[in-house]
């Protein structure tokens, strides 16, 4: 099974670069960031068309979450992150495909830092870590993957030395997806390249494409059962070249067949 997370920046803006890259490459699950649309605006029809069953949680003009499956049955587990009933953001959304749990996540930026947009973050992060370690004990495979808004390491930025007091690369930040992982969970893309320099988002500005200046924040989690399935992983870096293209480039992994 092929999954794939990308934050299009604009399901209806980005329809055509979205709509090429599922042809082109044809995962079977496909989990999309910041859609930028009302539950009533997604392009579902767009997306049977190609073939996709889809589940989404829109928002007009900011957030928004959904998950595709091609030839499979996706059945909705829960569209909002527990642990705050007042929080109207729709930035998760759970899924059950072919006997895989799937969360697709779009977390909190957090700027500017300090101040409420970055506790609203830490704390998004706090009730993240509480359900994925409910997911962990229930001993079931496992994906949590989107855009965490995290490098994780220096090696997953360029001059880090430019970020160090952004609410992505605070340390506060970086020791809550470390303490995340340490649940349990892989770093898909880590497991493959342990030491490579890898980015899933260029900027707009300053050629950061053309110049490689980006960041790795877009993060495939998997648990032990998921670990062990693991074939291959990887960035469609050139995604992020193409015309009126989102800032982000898909990420996918690849598992065998469960035994």
């Amino acid at each position: 099974m092929k999954i794939a997370t990308y934050n299009v920046n604009g399901v209806n803006g980005r329809l055509p670069v979205l709509l090429r890259w599922l042809k082109e490459t044809s995962p079977d699950v496909a989990c999309l960031q910041e859609l930028k649309a009302p539950q009533e605006n997604f392009p579902e029809q767009a997306i049977l068309d190609a073939g996709y069953k889809a589940i989404w949680h829109g928002q007009k003009s900011w957030n928004g979450v959904a998950i595709l499956a091609k030839d499979r049955e996706i059945t909705e587990v829960c569209r909002a992150l527990p642990g705050d009933p007042e929080d109207e953001h729709s930035r998760y959304i759970e899924a059950l495909v072919d006997g895989i749990t799937i969360g697709c996540l779009y977390l909190p930026n957090g700027n500017p830092a300090p101040g409420p947009k970055f506790d609203y973050k830490l704390g998004w992060f706090e009730r993240l870590k509480i359900h994925a370690a409910g997911l962990l004990a229930a001993d079931k495979p496992v994906v949590l993957t989107g855009d965490y808004n995290v490098m994780p390491t220096e090696l997953d930025v360029y001059k880090p030395e430019r970020w160090v007091n952004d609410a992505l690369f605070r340390p506060e930040t970086r020791e809550a997806f470390k303490t995340l992982v340490q649940q349990g969970w892989t770093d898909a893309i880590r497991k493959i390249y342990p030491t490579e320099v890898i980015y899933t988002f260029f900027d707009y500005f300053r050629d950061a494409y053309g110049r490689n200046a980006g960041l790795r924040i877009d993060h495939f989690l998997l648990s032990p059962h998921l670990e062990k399935r693991l074939l291959a992983a990887g960035v469609n870096r050139d995604v992020r070249g193409w015309e009126k293209t989102s800032d982000h480039a898909p990420v996918w992994i690849e598992l065998k067949d469960d035994e």
